[in-house]
C-alpha cells in the first residue's frame, strides 16, 4: 500500500462563483475532507456578523485556532478542501502556512467566472434561503473590490476552472 501525500485544496473566486459547489466534488474523493468557513462563521458568530468588517473581525479569529487544527489533519494524512476564500494576497499566505507548516502539497482551485453570473447565481441563492449568509448586490460588489487573482510569482499550483 502507497501512502499519498495530503493535499489541501484553496479555493478562488467571487462570491457566488461556485466555490462551494467545486469544494463538495473535490471532498469526495477518498481519504478528504471539506472544512467550510461559512458554516463556522455562522455557528460560531452569526448574530455579530452584520458588516464586512465583523466578517474580517471574525475571520481573523477563526482563522488563528483553525490553522493549527488544519494543518494537524494534514499531518494525519487527510487531504483537506478549505472552503475558504483565496481571493486575496493575505488570505493565500494564511493559507500557505498551513501547508507549508504540515509538510503536504497544495492546490490553488482558481474559478474565472464573469460578474453577472456570479450575480445570477447570488440571486437564486438568496431566493432558496439555504445559503447560511445572503448576501446583497452592493456587498458583492464592495466585497469583489478586494478581490486579487493569485499571480505565478506567488507560487502556487493553479488548476483554473472557467
Amino acid at each position: 500500500m502507497t501512502q499519498q501525500t495530503p493535499t489541501l485544496h484553496m479555493i478562488c473566486g467571487k462570491i457566488a462563483s461556485g466555490k462551494s459547489t467545486l469544494t463538495a466534488t473535490l471532498g469526495q474523493e477518498p481519504a478528504t475532507i471539506v472544512i467550510a468557513e461559512d458554516d463556522w462563521l455562522k455557528a460560531l458568530f452569526g448574530d455579530e456578523m452584520t458588516s464586512i468588517a465583523d466578517y474580517v473581525r471574525c475571520t481573523a479569529k477563526l482563522h488563528k485556532v483553525m490553522a493549527p487544527h488544519i494543518a494537524s489533519v494534514l499531518q494525519a494524512g487527510v487531504s483537506v478542501v478549505l472552503d475558504f476564500q483565496a481571493n486575496t494576497v493575505d488570505a493565500r499566505n494564511w493559507m500557505r502556512g498551513i501547508f507549508e507548516q504540515a509538510g503536504a502539497s497544495h492546490v490553488l482551485h482558481v474559478l474565472d467566472v464573469p460578474d453577472q453570473v456570479c450575480l445570477a447565481r447570488l440571486h437564486a441563492r438568496n431566493a432558496q434561503g439555504d445559503h447560511p449568509f445572503a448576501v446583497t448586490d452592493e456587498q458583492f460588489r464592495q466585497i469583489s473590490s478586494h478581490f486579487v487573482p493569485p499571480s505565478p510569482n506567488e507560487g502556487f499550483n493553479i488548476v483554473l476552472h472557467h
